[in-house]
C-alpha cells in the first residue's frame, strides 16, 4: 500500500512538473509575441550593429552612423555606398546657415571616358521619427520632393542632406515659437526639451516632422561648417562656384 501511495505521489509530482514547464514555455511564447506586437510601425528586426560611412571630401572627412530606427534609409544609403554610387559625387546645393546637400545623380562627377549607371529610379518610404530624431546641427537627413508632389512626404533615392541651420539663444528660440504660432504651424513648434537642444547645438527646426532624419555626423563637423561657408551660384541652385567633391564614400562600420 506504502509503494502504491508512494508511486502515485512521484506519478503526481511528475505531472505537476510538466504542467510547469508547459505553462513557462507558454508564458515565454506570449511574452515573445508581446514582445514583437510592442515593434513600432517603423521598425524591422533589431540590427545591433550602429552602421557607420565615412565621407572623405575635398575639404575633408566627415564620419556619419546611421539610426537602425530608419532602417529603409539606412538599407539605402548603405546600399548605394557599397555600389560606389556616391564616389564622385559633389555637395551641389549649399546655403549658408541652412544646410549642405548632396547626392543627385544629374550632379554626378565620372571618371573621364567611363559610363556609370545607376538604379535610383525610386522612392524610400518616409520614416520620421520625431521628436526622438529631430534637425539639430549635424544630422543626416533625405531630401524630397514638395508636399504638393510628394504628400506622403517619401524620400528621394539618392539625394542626402547635413543640417547646419543657425545658433538659438533663448529669447531667439521664444520669438521663433510665436512666429510659428501665429501663423498657425503648431506642428513645427518643437517641445520645451528640442527648444533647449536647438539653443544647444542650433539647427533648422522649420523643417522638423516633414523630412526624414536617418543619421548623425560623428566626426567633421568642422568640415560640413567648411562647406557651408563656400561662394555659392545662387541662380544656379546655390551650388558651389568650386565643386566640392565627395571623393569616396566607405561603409566603416
Amino acid at each position: 500500500m506504502k509503494k502504491i501511495l508512494s508511486f502515485c505521489a512521484v506519478l503526481l509530482m511528475a505531472c505537476s512538473v510538466n504542467a510547469q514547464t508547459q505553462t513557462n514555455a507558454q508564458q515565454n511564447a506570449s511574452d515573445a509575441k508581446a514582445g514583437q506586437a510592442q515593434l513600432l510601425p517603423w521598425e524591422t528586426p533589431r540590427d545591433t550593429t550602429c552602421h557607420e560611412v565615412l565621407l572623405e571630401t575635398t575639404l575633408g572627412n566627415i564620419r556619419v552612423a546611421l539610426y537602425n530606427d530608419t532602417p529603409h534609409h539606412r538599407d539605402n544609403f548603405l546600399k548605394l555606398v557599397n555600389s560606389g554610387y556616391y564616389n564622385g559625387c559633389i555637395f551641389q546645393r549649399v546655403i549658408k546657415n541652412f544646410m549642405i546637400q548632396g547626392g543627385d545623380y544629374s550632379c554626378r562627377k565620372v571618371n573621364p571616358g567611363k559610363v556609370e549607371k545607376f538604379d535610383v529610379d525610386y522612392t524610400v518610404p518616409a520614416e520620421i521619427i520625431y521628436p526622438k530624431y529631430y534637425h539639430k546641427r549635424g544630422q543626416l537627413c533625405a531630401a524630397r520632393e514638395g508636399d504638393d508632389e510628394n504628400p506622403t512626404k517619401a524620400s528621394a533615392s539618392t539625394d542626402f542632406y547635413i543640417t547646419w541651420g543657425r545658433n538659438f539663444s533663448p529669447r531667439q528660440m521664444e520669438y521663433y515659437v510665436e512666429k510659428e504660432k501665429r501663423e498657425g504651424k503648431s506642428y513645427a513648434i518643437p517641445s520645451a526639451e528640442l527648444q533647449q537642444g536647438y539653443i544647444k547645438y542650433g539647427g533648422v527646426p522649420h523643417l522638423d516632422n516633414g523630412y526624414t532624419v536617418f543619421g548623425e555626423v560623428l566626426e567633421g563637423l568642422d568640415v560640413v561648417g567648411k562647406v557651408q561657408n563656400v561662394a555659392t551660384n545662387k541662380e544656379n541652385n546655390d551650388r558651389p562656384l568650386d565643386d566640392i567633391v565627395i571623393k569616396k564614400a566607405t561603409q566603416v562600420k
